[in-house]
C-alpha cells in the first residue's frame, strides 16, 4: 500500500493548492486529538478523509471551520492565502464551506428562506422582499445541482436527498465569494442508495467547476468510488495519504484500525429464528402514527426484527411509537403488559430499551458525564437509603466502558466530548446494563465507524442471545441483512411485505424499500 504518514500525493507542476494543512495540532485538557496533521487538495480534486471514530477527522473539520483554534505552529492557506484561524468569517471569505451532517436547516421554512439563512434577502422600495425573485433564484440554484423539487414546501415535507441539495446550495452560494473547498461530512448518512447516486453525481459536476471536494464517510465504498486521493486518521495522526487507486475496502479498514478486522469480508449471517413457545415479548396491533398506519408486528425473546423503508416511509416512527416517544393509536404490549401511548415510562418499568436515532438530541445528557449518561435509567442496587453510592456505580460503569471497548475509560468524562461511536456505546450500555426484555434500536450504526460498527452489532447479537427481542429500524439494507432474522418492509405508511430466510439480503431489502411489494418468503 505504500502510504506515506503526513503526505499528500504532489501538485502538478504550476497549480495553486485549493487547500494546505501543515502540522496542525489540537490539544484538549492534556489529550492531543490532533499530532502534526498535514493534507493537500487540489483544485478540482475530490479527497477522501475516513477513520475510525475519535481518529481526529471531527476536530480536523472543526478547526478548519473556526469552532476551535489549532495548536501553535499550524498553517493552513487557501488558494494560496493564508487562513486566520479559529474564525468561520475568515474560512467563508476565502471559500472554504461546509455541510455538516446536520445539515443545518430550519425544518418549518421552505428552500428558499434556508438559501436566505446567512446571506439575507433581495429588497426592494420600502426595504420589502423580493419574493419572486427569490424563488426563481432558489429554483435555478437547485437546478444548477441537478434537482427538481417545489422550493415552496416546508424543508420537514422534503426527502433526505432533497434537504442535502439545499445545505449544499447554500454552501455554495457565492455572497461572500467563489467557493474553492467544500466539505461535505458524512452526506449520506440519512439516504438511500439513489438518492446518494444523485448526490455523487452533484459532487463530480462541484469538482468539474474546479472546487475540491473534502467527502467524511465511514462508508468506505463511497470514498472508493467516488475519490481519487484519500487522507487515513488514526489516532489523531495521518496513518496514510495517496492515491486510492489499488486500494481495497479491507485495505482502508487495515489503515484505519492498524491491522486486520477479522471476518470484515464475510459478515456473519443470521440463522432462521425458531420461537420457544413463551409467546413474543412485544405485540403491535393496529398501530398508527402521523406516518404510520396499522402496522401490526410481534417480535419474540431471541429475534431480530427489522424495520426497512425509505426516510418519509414510516419507518422512523416504529420503535419511537413503541416505546412512547410519538403519538400514536392501536395497542402495544410487551409480554401481557400494556403500554400506553406516549408513556416511556412505562415502557421502561415492563423492560423496554430504546436507542433512539438522534443520540444527541433523544437519547443522551450532553452536559453530563460518561457515568451519569450510563446510569441515569435505573439506579436499582446503586443506592442506599435514597442515596447513590458512588463507588458503586463507578464500578459498574467501569465494567460496561470495558464490555464495550468505550474509549476513553473515563467515567468522569463529559460525554458530548466523546466520539460519535463512543457516544452510541454509552446509550446503547445505558440499556444493555438494565437486560432489557426488549431492545428498540433507531439507525444503531448511524455516523460511526467501521470499527465501531463491528462491535455494536456483536453486542446486539449478544443481547439476543441472552434472550431480549430487538426491533432494529435502519435505512442501511446491509446491516439489516447482517443483523436480522426477518425484516419488515415499510411503504408510504404501510407495511407491504416481510423477508425471511435466504431473501434477507442487502439487494433484496434495498429494491423492496424501492419499488413493487416486498415479497413474502
Amino acid at each position: 500500500m505504500n502510504a506515506v504518514p503526513g503526505t499528500s500525493p504532489p501538485s502538478p507542476t504550476g497549480a495553486v493548492p485549493a487547500l494546505e494543512i501543515i502540522g496542525m495540532s489540537k490539544t484538549f485538557g492534556g489529550q492531543r486529538a490532533l499530532a502534526g496533521v498535514g493534507m493537500t487538495l487540489q483544485p478540482g480534486e475530490v479527497h477522501g478523509l475516513v477513520g475510525q471514530n475519535g481518529s481526529g477527522k471531527s476536530t480536523l473539520i472543526k478547526v478548519l471551520a473556526g469552532f476551535h483554534a489549532p495548536d501553535a505552529g499550524c498553517e493552513i492557506r487557501v488558494g494560496g492565502q493564508p487562513l486566520t484561524t479559529g474564525s468561520q468569517l475568515a474560512g467563508d471569505a476565502l471559500g472554504l464551506r461546509f455541510v455538516h451532517q446536520d445539515l443545518g436547516l430550519v425544518e418549518t421554512l421552505d428552500t428558499v428562506e434556508n438559501l436566505a439563512l446567512g446571506a439575507g434577502y433581495d429588497t426592494g422600495r420600502f426595504g420589502l422582499v423580493r419574493w419572486n425573485r427569490a424563488r426563481r433564484e432558489a429554483r435555478e440554484a437547485i437546478d444548477r445541482l441537478g434537482y427538481d423539487f417545489d422550493v415552496t414546501l416546508p424543508v420537514a415535507r422534503l426527502p433526505m436527498g432533497a434537504r442535502t441539495a439545499i445545505a449544499i446550495a447554500r454552501a455554495l452560494r457565492r455572497h461572500h465569494g467563489e467557493p474553492r473547498v467544500l466539505v461535505l461530512d458524512e452526506p449520506t448518512a440519512n439516504q438511500l442508495p439513489h438518492e446518494s447516486t444523485l448526490l455523487f453525481e452533484l459532487v463530480r459536476r462541484v469538482a468539474d467547476t474546479g472546487v475540491a471536494v473534502v467527502l467524511v464517510s465511514h462508508r468506505l465504498e463511497e470514498v472508493l468510488a467516488n475519490c481519487s486521493t484519500v487522507t487515513v486518521l488514526r489516532d489523531g495522526v495521518v496513518a496514510a495519504a495517496r492515491p486510492l487507486a489499488g486500494l481495497t475496502e479491507t485495505d482502508l479498514v487495515e489503515l484505519m484500525i492498524g491491522q486486520r478486522l477479522t471476518g470484515y469480508d464475510q459478515p456473519a449471517r443470521r440463522t432462521p429464528f425458531t420461537a420457544d413457545g413463551s409467546g413474543p415479548v412485544l405485540t403491535m396491533h393496529g398501530v398508527s402514527t402521523r406516518t404510520l398506519r396499522s402496522l401490526s408486528l410481534d417480535v419474540h425473546p431471541g429475534e431480530i426484527v427489522g424495520i426497512a423503508g425509505i426516510t418519509g416511509s414510516g419507518r422512523e416512527d416504529v420503535a419511537s411509537a413503541v416505546f412512547g416517544g410519538l403519538p400514536r393509536s392501536g395497542t402495544v404490549r410487551v409480554g401481557a403488559v400494556e403500554i400506553e401511548p406516549e408513556r416511556p415510562d412505562r415502557a421502561a418499568a415492563a423492560g423496554v430499551g430504546f436507542v433512539p436515532a438522534d443520540r444527541r438530541l433523544t437519547g443522551m445528557f450532553p452536559a453530563a458525564t460518561v457515568g451519569e449518561n450510563v446510569s441515569v435509567a435505573n439506579f436499582a442496587g446503586l443506592t442506599r437509603w435514597w442515596l447513590i453510592r458512588r463507588k458503586a456505580e463507578r464500578a459498574d460503569v467501569h465494567r460496561w466502558l470495558d464490555r464495550l471497548d468505550v474509549r476513553p475509560r473515563d467515567p468522569d468524562r463529559v460525554v458530548a466530548t466523546l466520539s460519535g461511536g463512543n457516544q452510541q456505546k454509552i446509550v446503547l450500555a445505558r440499556w444493555l446494563r438494565l437486560r432489557p426484555r426488549l431492545l428498540l434500536l433507531d439507525e444503531p450504526t448511524q455516523g460511526v465507524d467501521v470499527g465501531a460498527k463491528a462491535e455494536i452489532h456483536t453486542m446486539i447479537d449478544a443481547a439476543a442471545r441472552e434472550g431480549a427481542g430487538v426491533l432494529v429500524a435502519s435505512t442501511e439494507s446491509a446491516e439489516l441483512a447482517r443483523l436480522c432474522n426477518r425484516v419488515v418492509v415499510i411503504r408510504n405508511g404501510m407495511p407491504v411485505g416481510v423477508l425471511t430466510g435466504d431473501a434477507v439480503t442487502e439487494d433484496r431489502i434495498t429494491a423492496a424499500t424501492l419499488a413493487g411489494a416486498a415479497e413474502r418468503v
